[in-house]
């Protein structure tokens, strides 16, 4: 499965809009660097754990672990028979 450029780019501009767009709206008021600070940090550590969970599926490490008779079975149904030897 090749990774597709697509998802990547939504995701960057979703979440670079949350950290990077959305701190300059922020009102005037004794919390602003306090409210600037947690969107900046929302959108590094969202878009990092979506990256991270995008790459995952890309090369996944644990596979389906079945027993020897399941595999038979499943060859001889899928007409890809195995002979046993």
């Amino acid at each position: 499965m090749a990774a597709s450029y697509l998802p990547l780019i939504i995701f960057t501009v979703l979440w670079g809009i949350v950290g990077i767009g959305l701190p300059f709206f922020v009102p005037k008021g004794p919390n602003r660097g306090i409210i600037q600070c947690i969107l900046m940090l929302t959108g590094a550590t969202c878009w990092l754990f979506w990256l991270c969970c995008y790459m995952a599926q890309m090369n996944p490490l644990i596979g389906p672990k079945l027993k020897r008779n399941v595999i038979l079975i499943m060859a001889k149904e899928w007409g890809n028979e195995i002979t046993e030897g």
